[in-house]
């Protein structure tokens, strides 16, 4: 459930809207160490144009020498399934690492309505399964949860998309400018709060979008979800602690608060006295980022989204030590 996949399919959508021919490529299976997981796409287009990967990169040129040389079927059945890494010669000749194998559906994307549609659901916030019949190539959608795997039984091929990742920043200071290039790097959608118009200056509209209002009401209007993330930067409690009431309740995966230890502790103990319960105290990152002795801006950004991308990725950092929790 990669991101980077919908871009797969927003160009899959542009491309057969004018009227290009484009095979779509999914892993489906995987055995030893390949260098994609199932569920990776990649699209080639008629003229040999590829947006996506499923490898390092030999596959991606003999899947482009296939469609030049004339081994990519113009008819016959929709769907079909392509192996690498059989044999060693195989895996080596392909750059799979340890023996790794891989298998592919080679699919003729020819009915795109469901691309306009899986994408559609996706910029609702929405999680979808979309599940493709090997035998007929036809495709159906349905609503996921954030568990649900791709699957694959050799006829039908079930795989999971969802919306982009999202950060919330609160504060539109210096480090949040940091914090968001490497955020847009990492292809998060960046949202940022800050009531002070003399922060707001200098902002371009690929750094992020700006959220109206006051930091609470900004994590109640972008209906904060278990893809998103919440960090407060501003260093004033005043603007901190408020967004930090309301996002501790909420189900966003990550919320943390820029300050040093001992402030943050003081940040913990103000919460508690606001009312707010010790489990959700405890959900707090603060200090935030994984420990690599950052002072700079640039680094403290780094430090951070290595953190965040850790706990996306179901990694638990284990690089400093949690600050007790506050007793109701």
């Amino acid at each position: 459930m990669d991101s980077v996949d919908l871009n797969v399919l927003r160009s899959v959508l542009e491309w057969r809207r004018a009227g290009q021919q484009v095979v779509l490529y999914s892993v489906v299976q995987t055995w030893g160490s390949a260098p994609r997981p199932p569920g990776a796409m990649l699209a080639l287009r008629g003229d040999g144009v590829v947006i996506g990967s499923v490898s390092g990169g030999c596959i991606e040129d003999d899947l482009i020498a296939r469609l030049q040389d004339g081994r990519l079927a113009q008819d016959g059945p929709p769907v079909q399934l392509v192996t690498y890494g059989v044999t060693r010669d195989e895996a080596a000749r392909f750059g799979l690492p340890c023996g790794g194998t891989l298998r592919l559906t080679e699919e003729r994307v020819e009915d795109w309505a469901w691309v306009a549609q899986l994408l559609e659901r996706c910029e609702a916030h929405e999680i979808v399964a979309r599940e493709l019949d090997l035998a007929t190539g036809g495709v159906s959608l349905s609503s996921a949860s954030k568990t649900d795997v791709v699957t694959f039984d050799g006829e039908r091929l079930r795989a999971i998309y969802g919306p982009r990742w999202r950060l919330l920043l609160i504060g539109a200071g210096q480090l949040s400018r940091y914090v968001a290039e490497m955020a847009r790097l990492l292809d998060f959608d960046v949202l940022i709060c800050d009531p002070r118009d003399e922060f707001v200056y200098g902002w371009q509209e690929q750094h992020g979008r700006f959220v109206p209002g006051m930091p609470d009401e900004a994590v109640l209007n972008i209906q904060t979800d278990e893809r998103t993330a919440i960090v407060c930067l501003t260093h004033d409690p005043r603007l901190d602690d408020m967004a930090l009431l309301t996002a501790l309740n909420s189900s966003a995966f990550y919320i943390g608060a820029l300050g040093s230890r001992v402030n943050s502790q003081k940040r913990r103990e103000n919460l508690a006295a606001l009312g707010l319960s010790a489990e959700a105290i405890a959900r707090l990152h603060g200090p935030i980022g994984l420990h690599i002795g950052s002072h700079t801006p640039s680094e403290i950004a780094l430090s951070l989204m290595a953190e965040i991308v850790a706990i996306k990725n179901g990694v638990v950092p284990m690089q400093k030590k949690p600050l007790p929790v506050v007793a109701e």
